[in-house]
């Protein structure tokens, strides 16, 4: 239900796996370009739902529990909403009509649904089902075709689960924004700047799928060089707070990593104490010099 990129990237997958799309239930009349040449032309919704003995929801996490309500369900259906977010109890009404309630939530980026059907084996899969039920043990064998991960995501956990995704996703983006700006105030633009920051990032996201969060961290914190962590600190003191403080959000950043360095018996518990009390301080610090002209950091 729904046409949608997260539909189109899972037709595409399931396609090159040789599974058939029983229907695609849809107001658009016709399929854009991408989708595959095996998959039907929207029908009607609820046409579609009669078809299905499996139905996912690739609509919006606003509109799952409106597209539920707007169509009947019946004993021996399921249905299964494709949102990270939402909570399975959206489908209620489904539920109620004998059919079996789940979630499936492919942990991927699907601004391109190309990209996102290549680069969803591999990728983890959230599912929400009834323990031990026939559903349960149908989305465990969708996922073993699409060639992904399964999680179990129990009941009431969706937003947290959603909060950390974000995490790891988008979050990334503040702080490659914040070093850019600090880039640009000596004159180096965003595409020089990313051209030569993203080799770090990935750099350190590789460290972590190698080594784990602790025994990825590196730099000052992880040496335990106080001085270094001072000259940061002054830098960022001489900086005028925009949108956010550069000082408060290096130390918000930071703190967490002293205990990641402790983690990974880089730290002594001496040197640890001496950058957490060097951190906490900073935000007590005056802005010795008043705000930089033209500094421009977000």
């Amino acid at each position: 239900m729904g046409a949608g990129r997260v539909a189109q990237a899972l037709a595409i997958a399931l396609a090159r796996r040789g599974v058939a799309v029983a229907a695609i239930g849809s107001r658009r009349p016709t399929l854009g370009p991408g989708w595959p040449e095996s998959c039907p032309q929207p029908s009607y919704p609820q046409a579609a739902v009669d078809r299905a003995d499996l139905v996912l929801l690739t609509v919006p996490d606003d509109h799952i529990a409106t597209c539920a309500e707007a169509l009947r369900w019946r004993p021996g259906q399921a249905v299964v909403h494709c949102s990270g977010a939402t909570e399975v109890a959206a489908l209620d009404i489904a539920a109620r009509a004998g059919a079996a309630t789940g979630g499936f939530h492919p942990l991927q980026i699907f601004s391109d649904p190309l990209r996102a059907a290549e680069r969803l084996a591999g990728s983890t899969v959230a599912i929400e089902a009834e323990a031990g039920s026939a559903l349960a043990e149908a989305l465990r064998t969708l996922a073993e075709v699409l060639g992904l991960r399964p999680i179990v995501l129990p009941s009431g956990m969706r937003a947290r689960y959603h909060v950390a995704a974000g995490y790891a996703a988008s979050f990334l983006l503040p702080v490659l924004a914040e070093a850019v700006g600090l880039w640009k105030t000596f004159g180096v633009d965003e595409p020089q700047a990313l051209a030569a920051l993203l080799p770090l990032a990935r750099g350190t996201l590789d460290a972590v799928e190698g080594r784990g969060l602790a025994g990825a961290v590196s730099g000052p914190i992880a040496r335990g060089d106080t001085g270094v962590l001072r000259t940061h600190l002054a830098a960022l003191q001489v900086l005028d707070p925009t949108s956010l403080d550069p000082l408060d959000f290096y130390r918000r950043l930071a703190l967490p990593q002293v205990a990641l360095a402790e983690q990974a018996g880089r730290l002594e518990a001496q040197a640890a104490q001496q950058c957490r009390d060097l951190l906490l301080g900073a935000g007590a610090m005056p802005r010795a010099g008043g705000p930089a002209a033209g500094s421009g950091v977000l």
